[in-house]
């Protein structure tokens, strides 16, 4: 097999493109969360309610991940992903013109359904196409272009906004989706180690209990859930404080909060490079605990030490999340598009589950209920990371023909 090596043309074409591709991806995605409070106020809606213009999207992306990543199987990894970004671009633009809450709900359903295309595939074709001693690297931009994307998006939404409206906002998201789409479609070399298979139903459903049967596996899969349920709950209630008092910031400023993503771009390409040095038992379980500091420095009222704690609760999630991610493929003998279709499903579910819940703890506890939920949660997952280490190193034990203690 012939493998994208570091350092080639085709290397850095293919980095560009899933850069560009992961970036359009979640700006879209993520499109309505600083658009909550706005949403709020004009539709008369609650903070839990409002919420759901991002947790529609999250579990239908969820649902249908399984779906394109099984199709990709078949159709071939590049056409299924520029699919999937051009169809969402469209989408979105179409959004900016719904005439109530309603109706944007139904659109952020369809956006879900048709964005699953590049997250379901894009690690797959990674894991295929760039060698080995590369892939810690390369799945780490693909996430850096996840990162700018989500904060990109973000910003772009809350300026617009305040200067004109959620409307045009969400039209210019619209409009640079576009234009990614085509970068995306021009940079992305063809694959070259991808070989197609029929679409078989009992082979799918076969696949994917025999990855959930892997105990590390699943344990990365719960992890997924859980860093990304805190994730979202942090960002998608942080505005709401910030725009009461004793802040009382205006759209434009809890907007340039998510320039504190631009951490993630470096946390996710340096500790991808630390998982491939180190290994990744023996990075996560610290990451993670990374994410649970920062997220309880965010109880102080000092504005300053607050944004630094929601900064090294990004560093440590864009950490977590790229070691996490890059492990599925390396764990995954077999269908490496399911199981890593698996990751993102448990991952999405826990964008919406947690994004949700954190409506209610904001409800009845306010800010100290959502980093409460937060931090039961991240400390399941750092249980978990250190359970994924002690397998492997009793595994590794094993294939040293070493006793285990």
């Amino acid at each position: 097999m012939s493998y994208i090596q570091k350092g080639t043309k085709e290397f850095k074409n293919t980095n560009i493109a899933l850069f560009a591709g992961g970036f359009n991806t979640f700006a879209i995605l993520y499109c309505t969360q600083p658009l909550m409070p706005e949403l709020s106020r004009e539709f008369k809606i609650s903070p839990t309610i409002a919420s759901l213009s991002l947790s529609v999207t999250t579990i239908t992306l969820a649902f249908s991940m399984l779906l394109f990543g099984s199709l990709s199987e078949v159709l071939g990894r590049k056409i299924v992903m520029s699919f999937s970004i051009v169809s969402a671009s469209i989408l979105v633009l179409l959004t900016a013109f719904v005439p109530g809450f309603h109706y944007l709900l139904i659109f952020r359903v369809l956006q879900g359904l048709v964005l699953a295309g590049l997250p379901a595939v894009a690690m797959a074709y990674i894991g295929e196409e760039i060698e080995a001693k590369s892939l810690g690297m390369a799945m780490g931009l693909y996430i850096s272009g996840n990162s700018i994307g989500g904060m990109a998006g973000r910003i772009i939404i809350g300026t617009i906004t305040d200067f004109f409206n959620w409307r045009a906002a969400l039209a210019c998201i619209g409009i640079l989706g576009l234009m990614f789409s085509i970068l995306f479609l021009i940079k992305l070399p063809e694959s070259k180690n991808f070989t197609p298979r029929k679409f078989e139903v009992s082979k799918l459903l076969k696949s994917m209990i025999n990855h959930i049967k892997n105990p590390r596996l699943l344990c990365l899969y719960a992890i997924g859930f859980l860093i990304m349920g805190s994730f979202v709950s942090l960002y998608n209630f942080i505005g709401y404080q910030l725009l009461e008092p004793p802040y009382s910031l205006s759209q434009v400023l809890v907007g340039f909060i998510f320039l504190i993503y631009i951490i993630g771009t470096f946390s996710s390409t340096w500790m991808g490079r630390m998982a491939d040095r180190y290994g990744q038992s023996k990075v996560l379980w610290i990451v993670i605990l990374v994410m649970a500091i920062g997220a309880v420095i965010t109880l102080k009222i000092s504005l300053i030490i607050k944004i630094i704690g929601i900064a090294i609760f990004t560093f440590g999630f864009f950490g977590a999340h790229s070691i996490a991610s890059s492990w599925i493929g390396k764990l995954s003998t077999h269908d490496k598009s399911q199981a890593s279709a698996l990751y993102l499903f448990f991952y999405y579910i826990g964008s919406s589950i947690g994004g949700t819940s954190g409506g209610t703890f904001w409800s009845l506890y306010g800010w100290k209920g959502v980093i409460g939920m937060i931090s039961c949660f991240l400390i399941l997952a750092v249980l978990l990371s250190v359970t994924v280490a002690f397998i492997t190193k009793k595994i590794n034990l094993k294939q040293e023909n070493l006793p285990c203690k």
